[in-house]
């Protein structure tokens, strides 16, 4: 779960349209070098921990990508009384996990900041599958803005290339859940899965490569009848809310978030070959604006997104086969009514609002994904989210 990032290497090292799709001085991409990104981009998974440490904070500097840019007003995060937890749990932590940033906020104030791995505040960290969860409040302030009715509406009234396939009929909601019926396999050990093939094969002329693939699939269940993990409806959304807005995702997310909440630091958000942002992955955010994203969640996103659109869109709408958690609309949702937002390598937003409380955690695991990390992960934001509560 999570796990979108070979399909983002794919699709951002695909063809010599790469050379269009830089949009910031920021981004040195040299258009020639497709060998070797594509190079870089196949042997990701497979980086020694040292690269992990050094290329994470660093993504604009290998792919292209947008500027999320932020305003001149930044929301404060004023330090709060400091967690009960003794300081020795903390450096197991960060040192069993491979953490490079930990932060916890409390009524919206820091009341736990950490940084290790040479990372610091002033940097970037990629997110890898934590984007989704971005992607899906857009979805929200689209709605807010009058560019979509509902999220009961047709895919297909958006993205018209989709009519007549296993799309026919699916509704945003069930994009947003990963309930289409569409058939996906996302196994990264096979080569022939979609989630390998979905950006390595031609592209005609003017189409995006997104729907090109995914018009092609046949339809497996009927529309909200089962929750498969499909990385290629997240970037289906992305495709969705630029037809709707008319605008790149990274331009929205700046209008609707980024300047209004005050994030301090621009992001960065990688882009395929037709210049669009890789939307279920790959934005690359300070661990403090993590935070202010966060914050901005629990406070319902007011001024950006329908009244009750976060209430809604974090709430269990699918079942994921695995007790007490489920998933929303990009969201994944835990017990106690807690709720997050999550990518490889050990990315993780979680969020309890009875709490009133969020943690963000920016690390570089050694592997991907492994279930002993995750639990162990879990069980150390659970006190966390407990030593909040005794606060």
């Amino acid at each position: 779960m999570g796990r979108t990032w070979l399909a983002a290497l794919a699709l951002l090292t695909s063809g010599p349209a790469m050379a269009q799709a830089v949009d910031s001085p920021d981004v040195p991409i040299n258009p020639q070098d497709n060998a070797g990104l594509r190079k870089v981009g196949a042997e990701i998974l497979f980086w020694s921990q040292a690269q992990r440490d050094a290329n994470f904070p660093h993504m604009e500097k290998i792919f292209p990508g947008h500027i999320v840019k932020a305003g001149g007003k930044v929301h404060p995060l004023p330090a709060g009384k400091p967690l009960a937890i003794a300081e020795g749990e903390i450096e197991a932590f960060l040192d069993t996990q491979n953490v490079a940033g930990l932060i916890v906020l409390k009524d919206g104030k820091v009341v736990l900041e950490r940084y290790a791995r040479g990372y610091g505040p002033e940097g970037r960290w990629t997110s890898f599958s934590v984007a989704k969860s971005f992607t899906s409040t857009l979805v929200g302030a689209a709605i807010r803005d009058g560019y979509i009715k509902s999220v009961q509406e047709p895919v297909t009234k958006y993205i018209p290339e989709l009519a007549g396939s296993g799309y026919d009929g699916v509704t945003i909601q069930q994009l947003l859940t990963m309930t289409s019926g569409v058939k996906w396999n996302e196994d990264y050990t096979d080569v022939k899965s979609d989630v390998a093939r979905m950006f390595l094969e031609p592209v005609p002329a003017g189409e995006d490569p997104t729907v090109h693939y995914m018009k092609n699939l046949p339809r497996e269940t009927s529309p909200g009848s089962k929750w498969v993990y499909k990385t290629g409806e997240t970037n289906l959304i992305g495709v969705l809310v630029m037809r709707a807005t008319g605008k790149p995702l990274a331009t929205y997310l700046s209008d609707k978030v980024w300047k209004p909440y005050g994030m301090e630091q621009d992001a960065f958000w990688m882009v395929d070959p037709a210049g669009h942002e890789v939307s279920g992955c790959c934005l690359s955010v300070s661990l403090r604006d993590y935070a202010r994203m966060a914050q901005f969640v629990l406070e319902g996103g007011k001024g950006a997104v329908p009244a009750g659109w976060f209430a809604e869109s974090t709430k269990t709408h699918a079942d994921i086969g695995v007790p007490g958690r489920g998933y929303g609309y990009q969201w994944w949702t835990y017990p106690k009514g807690r709720f997050g937002a999550q990518g490889i390598f050990g990315q993780t937003i979680r969020i309890d609002p009875r709490t009133r409380t969020v943690i963000v955690v920016s690390a570089a695991a050694a592997k991907a994904t492994d279930d002993a990390y995750g639990i162990a992960r879990t069980a150390f934001l659970d006190k966390l989210f407990e030593t909040a509560t005794t606060k």
